[in-house]
């Protein structure tokens, strides 16, 4: 079955860095494109980047498109997410999704704490 699983995340200060990587399994890796979303307490469950199956094309957030960079690695079955400058409004609980055949999958989220 199709399985995402984060990991990466922690407690940060302004200012620092974080790369967060998203394994996945039970698909074709190399044929999908991938995203990256975050959830804030009490907000909803936002975009953040995305990559298309090969890698070629990107887009951001605009918040964080100059700070922030999606990558991933087809031989490794992994996305990964490098957060630089981190704010404290990138507090969040971080997700990766894949779309397949129309429908959304999830992984259980990764939690991003940016603080003095």
């Amino acid at each position: 079955q199709v399985q995402l699983v984060e990991s990466g995340g922690g407690l940060v200060q302004p200012g620092g860095a974080l790369r967060l990587s998203c394994a996945a399994s039970g698909f074709t890796f190399s044929s999908y494109a991938m995203s990256w979303y975050r959830q804030a307490p009490g907000k909803e469950r936002g975009f953040v980047a995305f990559i298309t199956s090969g890698g070629i094309s990107t887009n951001y957030l605009n918040s964080v498109r100059a700070r922030f960079t999606i990558s991933r690695d087809n031989a490794k079955n992994t996305s990964y997410l490098q957060m630089n400058n981190l704010k404290p409004e990138d507090t969040a609980v971080y997700y990766c999704r894949v779309q397949l055949f129309g429908v959304e999958y999830w992984g259980q989220g990764t939690q991003v704490t940016v603080s003095s």
